[in-house]
């Protein structure tokens, strides 16, 4: 995913597809989140602002050192009202099916412990780009993560084709 323009959270451009079709057909139900045995999603809100500001806080280095984050300008300081609004700009984009942003959960205590962001693509020959990440405290996940996302994805979703970098 390329880098967002330094704009206040409330004043970005809402995200499009390259090929200028919808991200997702009218009729797509959104399918349930995965769940594995170490981890659970679900769809990211406001109610885990406190949780995530704190999760990507901790780890910003291993954010940025994260497959389709190297190049990112997020994660940046900012402060937990700033956070709060880019959750309810990821939250508006769910609703309005313009992209969709789910919080990792741990199982067992569910704390929060990373993202993922599926978005259109800039690239006109694919149809999400797709990045995830987990906090350094648990980043014995990011492989497992990617795999089961990218599984769902195909499975579940009507991708032709998504960027999702390996682990």
């Amino acid at each position: 995913m390329a880098d967002e323009p330094t704009l206040d959270i409330d004043e970005r451009p809402d995200p499009l597809p390259a090929h200028g079709r919808p991200f997702v057909p009218s009729d797509f139900q959104t399918p349930s989140p995965p769940r594995s045995e170490t981890f659970w999603l679900e769809p990211l809100g406001l109610q885990h602002n406190d949780a995530d500001y704190a999760a990507w806080t901790s780890s910003m280095e291993h954010i940025h050192a994260t497959p389709g984050f190297s190049q990112s300008r997020w994660p940046h300081p900012m402060t937990l009202d700033e956070n709060a609004a880019d959750l309810r700009m990821h939250a508006d984009h769910f609703d309005r099916r313009l992209g969709f942003t789910y919080t990792v959960r741990a199982t067992g205590d569910d704390d929060v412990i990373g993202c993922v962001y599926i978005y259109p693509s800039g690239d006109s020959d694919v149809d999400a780009s797709v990045r995830s990440w987990v906090r350094a405290s648990h980043a014995e996940l990011d492989a497992e993560l990617w795999r089961v996302v990218s599984s769902w994805l195909a499975d579940q979703w009507p991708f032709d084709g998504v960027d999702y970098a390996a682990r």
